[in-house]
């Protein structure tokens, strides 16, 4: 999927921005509670019982908990141990939608199977996901994983990391060969070879280019595997045309019908009617922009607009757009040529993905036209232009780097002009980033020109989808005349429309199908249902490319929304007695200088709890009632809930333990001592065990 349909580019450049607190209710977030507030002391009521405090931190941890979930991995049930060669012998064809089938169309991963085979087509990320230190999120494989026998190969649509950035997580765990096109085959290794993490031991990457334009058909397994060429804003972008035992299955990928494209690689239409008139079982078409009227205009409706901003601009010229666009670059490219100015290439994602399609023909580029972004002080003004990446406002990109004054080598000034060839991603908060990047901008004198405001500008449109609109999806459904019909990749509202579209094309409603993530569509040549349901979740990477657990994003949350207060303690084990003062540790909770009316209360709440209750009680009982007894106060101080964290140092005598004790038998191994809280319960349940079987007797008669 193209950039501005969905997210596959989202922060290719470094860290994502996170939203301010205050517009957290999107996705779930909480909004501030009314009446929080970091208020001193004699501001708040008092005499908040306990019991309030402690509801309200539950409260508070069940939404750190509920945002958390929404990212959950999949819950696998066991199920009764049976053979891994048993085949279902029914023919039916299973399609799942392991992810892309709702939520906007993300971490878009489908799942076809006939009985010991199976294939997946795309498998990407979602770079959406808006939570504290996560970079993006993939599919949950874990059904994968228990029919990883039956899996042939994976088969990838095209290079948007939507489609492909899960790979170097999924792949290792679940070989088989990668599928595609040439262009998509050199993005996937690109990919594999950024990663950044090891790979497996053993493990041994596999692709297989395969021509479009041959309709070269291979077989895998049971089926049959063909690429069709589409256009879309990345080169090399195809349908998968699937056969299967059941009928002919056709996944469209993200698609236009652009009839005059840059590269001039035309959707093959002469292949998609064929097809159709051999019959097609089912298609599943992307969805992400069905709701748009009309076509969308040719790629080529933008080039000259490129050309008459370069022939007034008086300077420097930078360029923001998406870093997989190749064939928008290659336009640039050639106005820059035209106009005598010297190229430079800003943005590690761009970089990269230039020098794969240099290296594999895609691009065009004239000998001397690039000139490295560290050496552009040394070219005049008028002869420069800067091709970037930054065109949403992420955060670490180069434009946005520019615009901060943090970049390196370019420092805006009077006389620059800016070109934005985007638009926002729909649904992704990117319109307040777009802003304040341009404001920046233009406090340094910078003009801006937006594909949104091109008409006051006096200028063309700088930039097209990658998406078809209503038309072209219509006549994708004309051309390929299948039987069923499956929405794909794409909100449920959204998909609901296209289903709409469908009927209007003459399928039956009941031919068509609106699947969630998960939800298996069974299907025959006579039949297409939902009688079934996998596991499905998503499972969140960190910047490094790590696996993020869901338990430690809750925490994230929580110190995010709530901060994080420590108290830490110095007592003499003999007397009970506090050697120092409390020493009271804030971080996103509350400014200390500003409340120390507050936390001298608070030193001297836990000075009385001390001497109340450390002599009394063992060490790890004596944290958790200072835990609470910190957090109540604090809570009725404040009305908010940090995480409170009791660190107790024990001096002249050696402190007890909440960790179970151990000595060692008379053959050395180690035996587990039985903990305070352990032997209360065991003769708790022996007290209950009696009393049951004192009720139980007979009646005694005197």
């Amino acid at each position: 999927m193209e950039n501005n349909g969905k997210n596959a580019q989202k922060g290719q450049s470094g860290t994502r921005n996170k939203r301010p607190r205050q517009q957290s209710q999107n996705n779930g977030r909480r909004s501030n509670q009314k009446g929080r507030s970091s208020a001193p002391q004699q501001e708040r009521k008092s005499g908040v019982s306990r019991g309030a405090a402690v509801r309200a931190q539950k409260r508070t941890q069940m939404d750190a908990q509920r945002i958390a979930n929404q990212f959950m991995p999949a819950q696998i049930e066991q199920s009764p141990a049976r053979r891994a060669n048993v085949i279902d012998e029914s023919p039916r064809l299973r399609i799942i939608g392991l992810g892309g089938m709702d939520g906007g169309g993300s971490k878009n991963m489908i799942l076809v199977e006939y009985q010991n085979d199976a294939v997946i087509i795309d498998g990407g990320n979602d770079l959406s996901v808006d939570l504290p230190g996560i970079n993006y999120g993939i599919a949950d494989t874990a059904y994968v994983e228990t029919i990883k026998h039956k899996l042939r190969a994976y088969v990838i649509t095209h290079g948007h990391l939507d489609h492909i950035g899960g790979l170097p997580h999924i792949v290792p765990k679940i070989p088989a060969p990668i599928y595609g096109s040439k262009f998509t085959i050199g993005r996937v290794e690109e990919i594999f070879e950024n990663f950044g993490l090891p790979m497996p031991e053993g493990f041994q990457l596999q692709t297989v280019a395969m021509n479009e334009d041959t309709h070269e058909r291979l077989k895998i397994g049971e089926f049959y595997v063909e690429l069709v060429r589409v256009t879309h804003s990345i080169p090399g972008s195809t349908c998968v045309v699937l056969d299967t035992p059941v009928g002919r299955i056709i996944n469209t990928g993200d698609f236009r019908l652009d009839p005059n494209p840059l590269d001039h690689e035309r959707t093959d239409i002469e292949r998609l009617i064929e097809l159709g008139n051999e019959g097609v079982l089912a298609l599943l078409s992307e969805s992400t922009t069905v709701e748009r009227l009309g076509r969308t205009p040719s790629e080529s409706t933008i080039e000259q607009s490129f050309v008459d901003i370069m022939n007034q601009a008086p300077g420097r010229i930078m360029i923001g757009v998406f870093s997989t666009n190749m064939n928008r670059i290659q336009m640039i490219v050639n106005a820059a040529v035209h106009h005598g100015k010297k190229v430079a290439i800003d943005g590690r994602s761009m970089v990269s993905t230039l020098e794969m399609a240099v290296r594999h023909g895609f691009m065009k580029i004239p000998k001397g036209t690039f000139v490295p972004i560290a050496s552009t002080a040394n070219i005049p003004d008028d002869q420069l232009v800067v091709i970037c990446t930054g065109s949403q406002g992420e955060p670490s990109s180069a434009l946005q780097r520019m615009a901060n004054g943090e970049h390196k080598y370019i420092k805006l000034k009077d006389q620059d002009t800016v070109i934005l060839s985007s638009t926002p991603i729909p649904e992704s908060g990117n319109d307040a980033l777009i802003g304040q990047m341009v404001d920046d901008m233009v406090r340094n004198g910078v003009h801006v020109f937006e594909h949104r405001n091109h008409d006051l500008d006096h200028v063309g449109p700088l930039h097209v989808s990658g998406h078809a609109s209503q038309d072209e999806y219509a006549e994708m459904i004309q051309m390929t005349k299948p039987k069923f019909f499956i929405p794909i990749y794409g909100a449920y509202r959204v998909k609901q429309r296209h289903i709409d579209l469908a009927v209007e094309q003459g399928i039956p409603r009941a031919n068509c199908v609106n699947a969630l993530n998960g939800e298996v569509i069974s299907l025959t040549p006579e039949k297409i249902e939902i009688n079934d349901q996998v596991p499905v979740g998503t499972i969140l990477v960190d910047q490094t490319g790590a696996i993020v657990s869901n338990v430690v994003v809750k925490d994230r949350v929580l110190l995010a929304e709530e901060g994080l207060v420590a108290v830490v303690l110095t007592i003499n084990k003999t007397s009970g007695a506090l050697l120092t003062s409390p020493d009271i540790i804030s971080r996103g909770f509350i400014y200390m200088r500003e409340q120390e009316e507050m936390i001298n209360g608070l030193r001297a709440e836990i000075r009385r709890a001390v001497q109340q209750r450390f002599k009394r009680i063992d060490l790890y009982r004596f944290k958790a009632e200072l835990k609470d007894h910190v957090t109540h106060y604090l809570f009725e101080q404040t009305a908010r809930s940090p995480i409170v964290i009791p660190v107790v140092n024990v001096i002249g005598g050696k402190a007890e333990s909440s960790a179970p004790k151990t000595k060692t038998d008379q053959n050395g191994q180690p035996v587990r001592e039985k903990t305070p809280e352990e032997i209360a319960a065991e003769q708790q349940a022996r007290f209950q065990a009696m009393r049951e079987r004192l009720l139980n007797q007979d009646s005694r008669v005197d």
